[in-house]
């Protein structure tokens, strides 16, 4: 974070500042990391005690101090000998704290800021970004998933004066909740990827989804630049709903960021990029799953209009080896077993996705094996969903479903009813019992694919079966 004054985070934040117990004045410079989890606290660190839903940072604040944390932001004093800031609200007073600094940082003149939003492809995206930007600049962008309202500030708070680029992923979980973040962070460029099933039981249905998702695209201003999803007609609407400058993206458009001679395989997809500006270049990129070439295609966008050069985009897409951890990740190869560990999230579009790139790079006369879990926050439509996915393993031919858990199940009951099948599909308890009978079942060059919500666990499956086949 930018150096500021005690008194000067204490303003940002509407906070009261208390003293005792330190041998600090107002004037002491704090430029530390901001975090809101103890065990991340280093010496000169700022430690926010968010009550959670189920314990409460303020029980961990003796052990941010302890671990060398310099000011604490709290909702209530502390018997502890370190600065303090009484706020209302800690949560409200971390998002005050980002648009502070933000704003700060923003004075110098050299930061552009893009924010992704969509329901899927929103890390993947974020991380080719960065990739590309990193070339041209300093960068900051969000760890892991960090975009939601604890988690897009801490991100916004590793902003240094020298920083050039902001790459900021932007979720939600019902409406408003992106508005909040653009106002924190008022981003120069706005992608919106794609708008899904995901999180559709949050949100209260498909349409309370779309008004969430196209709030990116309403809060920008005229001199701003919204690139949008050609391919997916919700994302395409939004174009109505802005006064900034539209930029397209898409395989099946005629105009924008588009890519042809799309060719998917087990070493990655190529395709050739081609810039609104009328430059194309082949990619060979290597992130495994042709659903990931539209993210490139955002970032390359975004690159574009920030003045990147398409040869240093094209090599920046083409270095990235993998999106993320638990992302369509490649692990395995004793045998010539290959294990997918994509069990970080899952909805019918990413489900879907994962199984058909699974179809693609199976290698002939060699199983395909799908491990299966349950994709949460669909609400009532999470039967009809499962359904659908159970389907559309026997449809794409997949040789052995394995479904985990309860929450799954149905798929494995739809595979069963399809008739088709005879053995093919089996339902298990648990990860450790998938674990056993894909130890016993799995012969060499087979290919297993693993995916689930994260909230079913099975990301850890992923990594004893990669381990197992490594």
């Amino acid at each position: 974070m930018i150096a500021l004054t005690l008194g000067q985070i204490a303003l940002a934040v509407d906070g009261t500042l208390h003293l005792d117990g330190t041998s600090r004045s107002i004037d002491s410079v704090t430029d530390g990391m901001v975090h809101t989890d103890s065990r991340d606290t280093v010496p000169g660190s700022i430690f926010v005690a968010k009550p959670g839903a189920v314990t409460d940072g303020h029980l961990f604040a003796p052990a941010a101090v302890e671990r060398g944390a310099t000011l604490l932001i709290v909702e209530r004093h502390l018997d502890l000998p370190v600065a303090q800031i009484v706020v209302p609200d800690a949560v409200l007073a971390l998002g005050a704290l980002a648009t502070d600094v933000v704003a700060r940082v923003r004075e110098a003149g050299n930061l552009k800021i893009v924010a992704v939003t969509g329901s899927n492809g929103k890390t993947t995206t974020k991380n080719l970004l960065r990739a590309v930007l990193e070339r041209v600049g300093p960068t900051v962008a969000a760890r892991a998933s960090f975009n939601n309202e604890v988690g897009a500030p801490l991100t916004m708070l590793e902003l240094t004066r020298d920083t050039r680029f902001l790459v900021a992923e932007m979720g939600a979980s019902g409406v408003g909740e992106i508005a909040r973040l653009i106002r924190m962070a008022r981003p120069d460029i706005g992608i919106v990827l794609k708008v899904g099933l995901a999180h559709a039981g949050e949100f209260g249905g498909i349409e309370a989804t779309v008004r969430a998702k196209t709030e990116m695209v309403t809060e920008l201003l005229a001199t701003d630049v919204a690139v949008l999803n050609t391919d997916d007609p919700r994302v395409a609407g939004m174009a109505a709903s802005t006064r900034a400058r539209i930029v397209w993206f898409g395989q099946y458009g005629d105009e924008g960021v588009r890519a042809t001679a799309v060719h998917a395989s087990a070493s990655g997809t190529t395709f050739t990029l081609h810039l609104a500006s009328g430059q194309s270049r082949p990619v060979a990129f290597q992130v495994l799953g042709e659903h990931h070439v539209m993210n490139a295609l955002a970032a390359a966008a975004a690159a574009e209009i920030l003045g990147v050069a398409i040869d240093d985009i094209v090599s920046a897409l083409e270095s990235v080896q993998t999106a993320e951890r638990w992302r369509m990740q490649v692990m395995g190869g004793r045998d010539g077993v290959t294990v997918i560990n994509d069990a970080y999230n899952a909805s019918p579009d990413s489900m879907t996705a994962a199984l058909k790139t699974l179809a693609q790079i199976g290698v002939p006369g060699r199983r395909t094996f799908a491990v299966l879990g349950e994709m949460s926050e669909l609400g009532e439509l999470a039967g009809e969903e499962h359904d659908r996915i159970g389907l559309l393993a026997v449809r794409l031919n997949i040789s052995q479903l394995i479904v985990v858990g309860r929450g799954a199940r149905r798929m494995h009951i739809s595979t069963i009813n399809e008739g088709s099948w005879d053995g093919e599909s089996a339902f298990v308890e648990n990860g450790d019992e998938a674990f056993d009978l894909l130890c016993a079942t799995v012969q060499p060059g087979d290919t297993v694919l693993v995916k689930s919500s994260n909230s079913a666990g099975l990301r850890f499956l992923g990594d004893r079966l990669g381990e197992w086949f490594s």
